[in-house]
C-alpha cells in the first residue's frame, strides 16, 4: 500500500508534468495511474522494427494521450492502435504485455502487421468494454483465450495470419454482438462452434486444420461472407446453406464435404460461389437464371446434363466432374459474344457442343473441352493440369453410358 501511495504521489506532479486531456474542451486532468503504468509496460515489451519510428512520440514525460495510436476519454485510454497503419510499414516486434488488461476502458485494440510473438494474453478479457480486437499478420502462437467469451460487447475479432493452435473456444460462439470473425491462416483444429449472434455477417476460417461437420444451427442467417476453404470439414451442407440466403460470398473449397447442393443457393445475392475440390455429387439444377459472376464446382462428382441457366455466369468451372450430354447452345452464344470469360468443361463425359470449327473465341475468353466423350470441334488453350489427351478413352465413355 505504501508503494502504491508513493507511485500516486509521483503522478500528481512531483516527477511528472500535468497531463492535459480533451473532453469536450481543454481541461487539466491526469491520466489514470493504472493506465499510465500499463502503457509503460506495453512500451517496454514492444520495439519498432528497422525502418519504423512509431514509438518516437512515446515520451512519458509528456501527455500519453498525445502518443501515436493512443486515444483517451477523460482520464482513461479507450483505443490503442499500435504501429504505423500505412501500408508497407515495417511494424513492431516483441510480445504483448499482460498489463494490456489493465486498460479497463479499452474499446479498441489493433496492432499492425509485424513480428509480434508469443500468446495473446488472456488478461485482455479484463477490458470489458472491448469491441474491436485486431492483431493480424504477426506471429502470435498458443491458443485463443477462452476468456475472450467474457467480452460481451466484442464485435470484431481478427487474429488472422498468425500461428495460433488449439480449437476455436465455444465461448467465442456465445458472443451475442459478434459481427466479424476472422481467424484464417492459422493452425486451428477441432470443430466450428455454433454462433448465437444474429448480427454475424463475416466468418473467415480458411487455411486451418478444422474438422467435424456443420449443423444448421452452427451459422446464423445473417451471414454475408463465409470462407471455410482449405480445412478438413466433412458431411453434407445442403440444409446449412438453405439458411444462409444473405450470402454474397461463399467458399467451401478444399474440404471433404459431401452430398448434393440445393438449386436455390444460385439465387442468393452472391458474386462468388466456390465449392471446388470436395465430394459433392448429384445434379446441379439452379432454380432460376444465375447472376453469380464466378461459380467453381470443379473437382467434385456432379453428374447429369449442364443446365442452360448457368450460361449467364461469367467464369464457370465445371471441369473434373461427371457431367454428360451436350453443352447447351446458350453457352456457345454467350461465349462468342464475349459474355463468358472462362468456361472450363474438361474431364467430364460430355458428348457434343454445337460450335463451328472456324469459330473465333474472343481473346478475353477461355474455353477448354478436352478429355470428354467427343472430339473437340476446335482447338483452344487449356490449363496444363488438363493433360495432353484431347478425348476420353472410348471404353470409359461406354462404361459411363452403360
Amino acid at each position: 500500500m505504501a508503494e502504491l501511495k508513493n507511485r500516486k504521489m509521483k503522478f500528481t506532479g512531483i516527477w511528472l508534468l500535468p497531463i492535459l486531456i480533451r473532453v469536450g474542451c481543454l481541461v487539466e486532468a491526469i491520466l489514470d495511474p493504472v493506465d499510465f503504468l500499463a502503457l509503460q509496460a506495453i512500451r517496454k515489451s514492444l520495439v519498432d522494427l528497422p525502418g519504423s519510428n512509431f514509438f518516437q512520440s512515446w515520451d512519458f514525460t509528456s501527455d500519453p494521450c498525445t502518443f501515436a495510436g493512443v486515444y483517451c476519454d477523460g482520464d482513461k485510454v479507450v483505443a490503442l492502435n499500435l504501429g504505423d497503419p500505412r501500408a508497407g510499414s515495417p511494424g513492431l516486434s516483441g510480445r504483448i504485455d499482460p498489463a494490456i488488461g489493465k486498460l479497463s476502458a479499452l474499446a479498441e485494440l489493433s496492432i499492425v502487421p509485424g513480428r509480434i510473438i508469443g500468446p495473446l494474453p488472456d488478461t485482455v478479457s479484463q477490458s470489458k468494454d472491448l469491441r474491436f480486437l485486431a492483431i493480424s499478420r504477426n506471429f502470435l502462437s498458443g491458443e485463443i483465450p477462452a476468456s475472450l467469451g467474457e467480452l460481451r460487447g466484442l464485435r470484431t475479432l481478427d487474429l488472422s495470419y498468425n500461428q495460433l493452435t488449439g480449437t476455436i473456444p465455444p465461448s467465442i460462439g456465445s458472443l451475442s454482438e459478434l459481427s466479424n470473425l476472422i481467424l484464417c491462416h492459422n493452425h486451428l483444429s477441432g470443430s466450428i462452434p455454433p454462433f448465437i449472434s444474429q448480427t454475424l455477417t463475416r466468418v473467415d476460417l480458411k487455411r486451418n486444420n478444422l474438422t467435424g461437420t456443420l449443423l444448421p444451427a452452427t451459422l446464423p442467417p445473417s451471414l454475408q461472407y463465409l470462407s471455410l476453404a482449405w480445412n478438413q470439414i466433412t458431411g453434407p451442407v445442403d440444409r446449412v446453406l438453405l439458411n444462409l440466403d444473405q450470402l454474397n460470398y461463399l467458399d467451401l473449397s478444399l474440404n471433404r464435404f459431401t452430398g448434393t447442393i440445393p438449386g436455390r443457393i444460385f439465387t442468393f445475392p452472391m458474386t462468388n460461389l466456390q465449392l471446388q475440390r470436395n465430394y459433392f455429387y448429384g445434379v446441379v439444377q439452379p432454380a432460376n437464371q444465375v447472376t453469380i459472376a464466378t461459380v467453381d464446382l470443379s473437382y467434385n462428382r456432379f453428374s447429369g446434363e449442364i443446365s442452360p441457366l448457368l450460361s449467364t455466369v461469367q467464369n464457370l468451372y465445371l471441369n473434373n466432374n461427371r457431367f454428360s450430354g451436350e453443352v447447351p447452345a446458350s453457352f456457345v452464344e454467350r461465349l462468342l459474344a464475349a459474355s463468358i470469360q472462362t468456361l472450363y468443361l474438361q474431364h467430364n463425359y460430355l458428348t457434343g457442343i454445337e460450335i463451328s470449327p472456324a469459330a473465333e473465341i474472343p481473346v478475353s475468353s477461355s474455353l477448354c473441352l478436352q478429355y470428354n466423350c467427343m472430339v473437340p470441334p476446335l482447338q483452344t488453350p487449356c490449363p496444363l493440369k488438363a493433360g495432353p489427351q484431347k478425348t476420353r478413352p472410348t471404353t470409359q465413355c461406354n462404361e459411363w453410358r452403360g
